[in-house]
């Protein structure tokens, strides 16, 4: 993208007396010329006088807002993933003059809620759950996104992507980025020297974890630690086996507050998570325990061996960039669907990014329609991809991924291909349930959820406390 060079017009207005000699007695003297009138002086227009006040991108390409600055906070921090943000943000700098600057924390969550609470927000943000949107919507922190700009974006997006976000008629935020959750990792060499196959169902796929203690060989690589959000990763395992072990129906009802987490069929399926962990041989934890392990420490022990599987989101691919493994049937770690109930469905769950404003401005608008038009979709992912490769080598999987419609598909490599059919194929697909839930009962599912698989409380206990946080 180039930047729109600035075209102003500047008309030279020529002033010139006309002397007009008057005929008459030579003894009177000549009039007095007067000054013809000067021609009135054309008005400077500038690029973007055509465009629509609405037309926030437009207009900045055009350089309406050259000068101006906006400030966007989120969690990416590593090289690949800040820094492709900052690849891209750079690019939106040179196209518009406007000086969009990021900053990431492992604490994003806390220090959003600080920032807010001292009236000192960032002027945008990269917020993963919606739930969380809802209650910055709820308490009037957050900007309502103009109708043009969700109305843009909505075009570039399968119907219903932004329906998280509404709150009370109006959208406070617009998908950046989707994850897909529901990938099983393994290392490759482990599964062709045993003969391994990746089963079809869970029951499948605990049979080969018990086959694989058998054999000398740890199954799982487990790790729930992420700063100030430790405990996600074990409640994206609570989500995946409710979609598997029960459905979608008891899954939607769960996510609204309708099925609590006391109930019988809630508790039973985290025991069933634990009961698989705490299994001895089970699983490998890089930090000592899996509530001390961080959830990206799971990447080179699974290129080394020390575990044959780890279940984790496609961004999980940016953490090989650091444990020098490759991705793919002939690379050092294989992926594939993550195993379903056996009831004939294919659940998949996803997640993702959202961009949400804290400061209503033309040029924060502008950026947000940028970050999620199908041109700043591709330049996230050829950004990322390329610092990925050099990372890792190429071919290496970038660890983002768009369901932007409108962008083009050649920007992902074979297998980022797959992860798009089996969004393709999902039956069903479901929103992170905890993203989705109110702040209160996502921090408290954390928490709760940390405290069951430290052995701190029992599940009955900790699912208790969640439904205690959440009344």
């Amino acid at each position: 993208m180039k930047r729109t060079k600035l075209r102003f017009a500047a008309p030279l207005a020529a002033l010139g007396l006309v002397i007009a000699a008057c005929a008459g007695d030579a003894d009177e003297p000549a009039a007095s010329p007067e000054p013809a009138p000067a021609p009135e002086a054309e008005a400077e227009s500038n690029p973007w006088d055509d465009l629509a006040e609405d037309d926030y991108l437009g207009r900045a390409l055009a350089g309406a807002y050259e000068g101006r600055s906006v400030s966007v906070f989120g969690s990416e921090r590593s090289e690949v993933e800040a820094g492709a943000f900052n690849d891209t943000l750079a690019l939106f700098r040179e196209a518009t003059g406007i000086n969009a600057v990021y900053t990431g924390s492992a604490d994003f969550e806390p220090q959003l809620n600080v920032m807010i609470q001292g009236n000192n927000p960032p002027d945008m943000a990269l917020i993963p759950q919606p739930g969380g949107v809802i209650g910055f919507a709820e308490d009037g922190s957050i900007q309502a996104v103009p109708a043009a700009v969700v109305e843009r974006t909505n075009a570039q997006f399968p119907a219903g992507t932004n329906d998280p976000y509404v709150y009370e008629g109006s959208t406070y935020a617009l998908r950046y980025k989707t994850d897909l959750k529901s990938i099983l990792w393994y290392n490759n060499a482990i599964f062709a020297d045993n003969g391994y196959e990746i089963p079809d169902t869970w029951d499948g796929l605990k049979e080969l974890s018990a086959t694989m203690i058998e054999d000398g060989i740890t199954p799982w690589c487990v790790g729930i630690e992420s700063g100030g959000a430790t405990g996600w990763p074990f409640t994206d395992w609570m989500e995946e086996m409710v979609l598997r072990l029960a459905d979608e129906n008891v899954y939607d009802q769960w996510t609204a507050g309708e099925v609590t987490f006391s109930d019988p069929r809630m508790v039973e399926i985290a025991q069933e998570i634990l009961d698989v962990w705490n299994t001895d041989g089970m699983v490998y934890a890089a930090g000592g325990s899996i509530a001390a392990t961080p959830f990206g420490d799971n990447a080179s022990p699974l290129v080394n061996g020390d575990c044959a599987m780890h279940r984790q989101a496609q961004f999980f691919a940016s953490f090989f960039d650091d444990a020098g493994g490759t991705i793919g049937p002939d690379g050092d770690v294989g992926v594939a669907y993550f195993p379903a109930g056996g009831d004939g469905r294919t659940p998949v769950l996803t997640a993702g990014n959202s961009v949400a404003a804290f400061r209503d401005a033309p040029e924060v608008w502008a950026l947000m329609s940028w970050l999620t038009d199908a041109e700043g979709q591709e330049a996230r992912q050829s950004a990322q991809a390329a610092r990925a490769a050099a990372a890792s080598g190429p071919g290496a999987a970038s660890g983002f991924m768009s369901s932007n419609i409108n962008l083009d598909p050649s920007v992902f490599n074979p297998v980022e291909q797959t992860w798009y059919e089996t969004l393709a194929n999902a039956s069903p697909a479901r929103f992170d349930a905890s993203d989705l839930m109110t702040p209160e009962r996502n921090r408290a599912f954390w928490d709760e959820g940390t405290a069951a698989v430290n052995g701190d409380k029992s599940v009955a206990d900790a699912f208790a406390a969640i439904d205690a946080a959440a009344s």
